[in-house]
């Protein structure tokens, strides 16, 4: 899931809990022009979308895109506690024109209704914009769009470690260590794989679904991330910073560069360590 170039807006957050035997039941039958996503911590009862119905369990994460039916109902005879936010979402480019706003037609890549493991980590995300809400503070509401936009990537990581077995994220994260220790260098996926001690195939397949790139992307990304680091050093030309990153040829460097960041070096290095 990648939500990097997605901005939100929140319509509403929202934590339920009951104690035990006064537990207040939740009986839904709706539709909505935006969505939810609902987290629940504990619960029983039933959950209707899409034509199909599942069982309310502990730690099961529920989607509701818009313009759909969706039912809800709770058992009240199980103390429930719940965590909702409700949201739309559009993607911000930046391209050679600048930037443009698209209204985003597609749905999360979320199922309507998934039990996730240890989501601890899911829930304590949703507590925190659950409890950033609340506050109500000065600038809540740019803090809970943060916190949407982590939760949802706490989200896809739980997704991710679920299908990826725990020993292929490691050779992952090792890859990836490898391709921190070697920026200079030019890699080629047999060197990668073996580090990894995976084949060729079985690595880019893991690497993308790992994090969401493929293993060129994500080194060429870690390139120009350190190659803005260099310029805003303000101590290396562009020419310099290519080099230094393995690039030979500068054009390359460049073309590249403007492709992953929407500007050219030339521009983030006049405007950023030039300050115009």
């Amino acid at each position: 899931m990648n939500v990097k170039n997605l901005f939100f807006h929140i319509h509403y957050c929202n934590f339920r809990q009951s104690a035990e035997g006064r537990s207040r039941p939740i009986d839904l039958d709706r539709i909505l022009d935006h969505h939810e996503l609902i987290f629940i911590a504990r619960a029983k009862g039933k959950f209707g979308i899409g034509g199909k119905s599942y069982d309310l369990k502990d730690g099961m994460l529920l989607y509701i895109r818009p313009g759909l039916r969706h039912t809800l109902k709770t058992d009240p005879s199980v103390p429930g506690r719940f965590y909702s936010v409700h949201f739309s979402y559009a993607r911000v480019n930046l391209g050679e024109d600048g930037w443009s706003i698209q209204e985003e037609p597609q749905t999360l890549p979320l199922e309507g209704a998934q039990s996730l493991k240890d989501y601890y980590q899911v829930e304590d995300a949703f507590k925190k914009l659950a409890e950033t809400w609340d506050a109500k503070l000065p600038g809540y509401e740019f803090a809970s769009k943060v916190q949407l936009q982590q939760l949802l990537v706490v989200i896809a990581r739980n997704r991710k470690k679920a299908r990826t077995p725990y020993s292929t994220s490691l050779k992952v994260e090792r890859v990836i260590q490898y391709m921190r220790e070697h920026l200079a260098d030019k890699i080629a996926l047999d060197e990668l794989s073996g580090v990894a001690q995976l084949s060729p195939t079985y690595l880019s397949r893991a690497f993308k679904e790992t994090t969401g790139y493929s293993v060129i992307e994500y080194f060429n990304k870690m390139k120009i991330d350190k190659a803005k680091e260099m310029m805003m050093d303000g101590h290396k030309r562009i020419k310099e910073v290519a080099g230094a990153l393995g690039y030979t040829d500068e054009f390359y460097f460049s073309r590249l560069f403007k492709k992953i960041e929407g500007r050219s070096p030339k521009e983030f290095y006049s405007k950023n360590v030039h300050g115009i």
